[in-house]
């Protein structure tokens, strides 16, 4: 039997959902943000298979990753403040919809223009999963419970984001790379049934201005920063003029949106929200740890691949330790906030712990044992897996019911800038340096690091070899240098962040900052 206790909007329903219900809300919402998390890396090791296959061109590749995660960034706003206006179900599902059409639809591309396009539909609806999960639990679960729940969305997120280049090289291996879209489908299905026969929903109306000036506004400059994170620096230089004019546009949308929310009746990102501290110095926080994770993620799979030899799918086995260090901290830092621990600590510890994780990876090279490494990605995934969920949870317990959405969407779209600025930079940084640590090559023998890959590097002469191989190395070495300062950066930050005692209850106003 399903609960047809219908709740209005802004109103919350913890009241209809017994345990037992629940848990089988939390097991779809679950699948959702699985969903959304595994996409933004899933198709990376199907890349080059997609392109041969479709007969696209190589500059056309890192659209594909682009457009996904453009889409369900500049999105992200949009889906928490809807949710806020109307309900969180109907949203969520129709998130489920555009997420399973676009993956039906990337999966029958017949050539790499349809699959960029296709891919930005499912980003929309990978954005509107990744809020609505968090969201909703936040609607059901009260704060002072929330901590063991919010720990598995912590966990969740974290796996598919590592678990998706092993997934994508074992779907291109043993299947077809279409898979690698389709095998969405049961998953998607199983979250969209799930949550239509368990979750409540709202049926009062209620007449809302939207406020479609500060959507649009907000979407070109988020679009732009993107953009240019994303593409700068590798696919076009910083001061070609085509970037210049995307970031040029990005900031004047930016002060036109800031003007427009100051005005607005129902602002998409209300203004409001930044004078609350805590989720002012959670996003600062989720920005850093953003620009560090995803830069520090992006070169571990190039490093194994290239120096160690090892293919895409041993690769996706290698960062196994990492996954396990993150699933673990996150539900037990969860676990412990939901039996009173302050949630202040963890960010704290977190941070301290990237820090350390990355001067450890810092020193990898050629010759360091395969167990230290493991010890290593181990003690980076820690680190993350006390920070990411828990900035939410504290986000969500700081702001009024009514906002809850639209802070949550909020902590997310400022953690997914954050990654596009730290996969871009730290790109740009890794070609730069690359080219600097390249031994000089014989007489007439030239070597494209651009289009080189792994099988071709390792088919060199072995006195070629070993010259990139160090090369490789000192320049990823250089980059998880660079990342220490800005994961120091995110353990200043965390200082900052209150401790607010937990709500008992879904709605009640937050009290003052106390610090446990």
């Amino acid at each position: 039997m399903t609960d047809r206790t219908e709740a209005p909007p802004g109103a919350p329903i913890v009241a209809t959902v017994t345990s037992r219900k629940l848990l089988f809300i939390m097991a779809a919402l679950m699948l959702g943000m699985f969903l959304a998390a595994l996409d933004q890396t899933i198709v990376s090791t199907a890349l080059p298979t997609i392109v041969g296959d479709l007969h696209g061109k190589a500059s056309q590749l890192s659209w594909v990753v682009v457009a996904y995660l453009l889409a369900s960034t500049v999105s992200t706003p949009l889906w928490g403040k809807l949710g806020d206006l109307y309900g969180r179900k109907r949203l969520f599902q129709g998130a489920i919809c555009i997420f399973l059409v676009g993956s039906i639809l990337c999966g029958l591309s017949q050539n790499l223009v349809e699959l960029i396009g296709f891919r930005a539909l499912q980003g929309l609806g990978g954005g509107g999963l990744l809020v609505g999960a968090q969201a909703i639990i936040g609607d059901v679960v009260p704060p002072r419970d929330r901590g063991r729940y919010s720990g598995f969305f912590g966990a969740t997120f974290g796996v598919a984001t590592v678990l998706g280049p092993l997934a994508g090289g074992l779907l291109v291996e043993y299947a077809s790379w279409r898979w690698v879209f389709y095998v969405n489908l049961p998953i998607g299905v199983a979250a969209l049934v799930v949550t239509g026969l368990i979750l409540p929903a709202s049926t009062n109306r209620v007449q809302h201005a939207v406020d479609y000036a500060g959507i649009l506004t907000l979407t070109i400059a988020a679009t732009a920063v993107v953009l240019y994170a994303s593409l700068g620096g590798t696919t076009y230089g910083w001061g070609e003029p085509g970037m210049i004019a995307v970031i040029v546009i990005g900031i004047l949308a930016t002060v036109a949106f800031l003007s427009i929310e100051r005005r607005a009746e129902e602002p998409v990102l209300p203004p409001r929200l930044f004078k609350n501290r805590t989720f002012s110095v959670a996003s600062a926080i989720g920005f850093v740890v953003g620009f560090a994770m995803f830069g520090a993620l992006t070169f571990l799979p190039i490093f194994l691949q290239y120096v160690r030899g090892v293919s895409p799918i041993e690769s996706g086995l290698w960062l196994l330790p990492m996954m396990l260090g993150l699933l673990g901290a996150s539900i037990t830092s969860g676990l412990l906030i939901s039996r009173g621990m302050s949630y202040r600590r963890f960010p704290i510890q977190g941070t301290a712990m990237m820090v350390v994780g990355l001067a450890l990876m810092s020193t990898i090279n050629m010759a360091t044992n395969n167990w230290v490494m493991f010890a290593y990605m181990f003690i980076f995934g820690i680190g993350l897996g006390q920070v990411m969920q828990v900035l939410v949870l504290a986000v969500q317990n700081a702001v009024d019911f009514s906002d809850l959405g639209t802070a949550t969407a909020g902590a997310n779209f400022f953690r997914s800038i954050g990654g596009s600025f730290g996969t871009a930079i730290f790109g740009a940084i890794y070609a730069n340096v690359l080219v600097g640590y390249l031994p000089p090559l014989p007489p007439g023998v030239h070597i494209s690091m651009t289009g080189l890959t792994p099988a071709m590097l390792h088919s060199l002469p072995e006195s070629q070899i070993l010259g990139i191989l160090d090369a490789m190395t000192k320049s990823i070495q250089a980059i998880y240098r660079y990342a220490i300062p800005v994961a120091i950066v995110a353990f200043i930050l965390s200082f900052f962040l209150p401790a607010i005692e937990l709500r008992r209850s879904v709605a009640t106003p937050s009290p003052e900052p106390q610090h446990l």
